[in-house]
């Protein structure tokens, strides 16, 4: 159990070579299939900025928006974003964002999947505990989600 109240850290070992479960992360399209945001016809890429539409039933109406960081092909992605930002009447870009790094490594026969995302520390007290609870049953779901994925093929 992470007892941090500035990281969420979560991890999974993937019955997948790491080429396969580089490409359900770095591929847009097919991370929103998996994440639940449509982001067709969009691209991770460094030092931009991606936008889509959450697909997830009950939180069509947000938009998840990242600044990618880092794309380092098959060992890490990184973006930045605003954690838990689910209130439609709340301007969220002067808050610091967080940071959500993805690194995969060669375990075997498969390949192990760390997720971690800080910074929550930095944001405002008000909504820190409620945006670092959030995030951290949101990766727990995503771990799952991301297995289900890659195992389909």
């Amino acid at each position: 159990m992470n007892s941090s109240t500035d990281r969420i850290e979560k991890q999974i070992l993937l019955n997948a070579p790491r080429s396969r479960v580089w490409r359900a992360l770095s591929n847009a399209e097919e991370f929103g299939q998996w994440f639940g945001v449509n982001l067709t016809g969009k691209q991770f890429v460094a030092g931009q900025s991606v936008q889509g539409h959450i697909t997830y039933p009950g939180y069509e109406y947000l938009v998840m928006d990242v600044f990618v960081e880092r794309v380092e092909p098959e060992h890490h992605l990184s973006w930045r974003w605003h954690p838990a930002a689910v209130d439609m009447a709340v301007d969220y870009t002067p808050e610091p964002t967080t940071l959500v790094e993805f690194d995969l490594s060669e375990v075997g026969s498969g390949t192990l999947l760390r997720v971690v995302e800080s910074g929550f520390d930095r944001l405002p007290l008000a909504r820190r505990e409620a945006a670092f609870r959030l995030n951290d049953g949101g990766w727990t779901q995503q771990m799952g989600n991301i297995e289900r994925h890659v195992a389909q093929g």
